[in-house]
């Protein structure tokens, strides 16, 4: 069997300075702001802002857990753990998508309770308040669109983010219409519509990271077209037995038997290099072949 490894020259994982300022000033401007959010909250009363709150705060320690699995996916391999910590950063989105569901259920549970016994709340506050968390949240957006593409956690905060500077925008109206007509019920409105907003972005989160959990086939990767390129090799005679799945948010690994005329056995080095290039050119950068002669039938019981 053939292990082909490249660790060094098709790193994907996003450089770690730079998103490490990302990440550092999203959770300090987010905390300030969660504080200040839940005190106007609690004093005026609007579930909407608390529920926002909440939300941020979540988004807090989701940005925390992202920093940490990105620190550990940079830990070297050791003989218990061969791949090293890269695994991490897939199992932080997956626990960060369930942070959000189970927001949300809190968010419709009480947005649900004010709508069916509201309470008068100064719509001015509420409105300055969201106001600064529109600030706060483009400008952490901001700081992750660029690498946003390039790995599943870094997507997930540019998400929450910008879906957060939208919810805080529905809360600034919310605040407006409040203070103009005195339909204090329009804060229990705003909170499901908050919960709805929220779900639309978290479950394509949730969807990719359970995927990735599950060990399935990575969205960006289209198993038919990793084949078909490894058949353009001409000394490939058939391909078979092919698993892809991530070993993290930015790295994914390959397995597959390889057939090949069993006139020349000792060509496969070649043929495994130029199958290698062939993978990373596809974002497959772990790859492993076993050579099998066209004359030989396959030893694994799923053939």
């Amino acid at each position: 069997m053939s292990h082909d490894h490249s660790h060094h020259n098709h790193d994907h994982t996003p450089k770690l300075d730079h998103i490490n300022k990302a990440f550092i000033w999203g959770i300090v401007l987010n905390s300030v702001f969660v504080v200040v959010e839940a005190f106007a909250g609690f004093i005026t009363g609007s579930l909407s802002l608390l529920t926002d709150a909440g939300h941020n705060l979540s988004d807090v320690a989701g940005l925390a857990l992202a920093l940490l699995a990105f620190k550990m996916a940079k830990v070297s391999s050791s003989k218990l753990y061969t791949y090293g910590y890269k695994r991490a950063t897939i199992l932080v989105s997956f626990f960060n998508a369930i942070i959000l569901v189970a927001t949300i259920l809190v968010i419709v549970y009480e947005a649900v309770i004010r709508f069916m016994h509201p309470q008068p709340i100064p719509g001015e506050t509420v409105a300055w308040v969201a106001l600064v968390g529109i600030g706060v949240n483009g400008f952490t957006a901001w700081l992750f669109i660029k690498d946003k593409d390039k790995d599943l956690n870094i997507k997930g905060a540019y998400m929450h983010m910008a879906v957060d500077a939208l919810v805080s925008l529905g809360v600034v109206i919310s605040g407006l219409i409040i203070m103009f007509t005195h339909l204090w019920w329009i804060d229990g409105v705003v909170s499901l519509i908050i919960a709805i907003v929220i779900l639309r972005g978290t479950w394509g989160l949730f969807k990719d990271s359970l995927r990735l959990e599950m060990d399935g086939v990575p969205r960006e990767i289209e198993l038919e077209k990793i084949k078909t390129e490894l058949l353009k090799n001409t000394s490939v005679i058939s391909i078979h037995h092919v698993h892809v799945w991530a070993i993290s948010t930015t790295e994914n690994a390959l397995t597959a038997h390889v057939v090949i005329s069993p006139d020349n056995p000792h060509a496969f080095d070649a043929i495994k290099h130029d199958l290698r290039h062939r993978m990373q050119h596809l974002n497959v950068s772990h790859c492993t072949f076993e050579p099998e002669f066209a004359d030989e039938k396959c030893q694994q019981q799923d053939c």
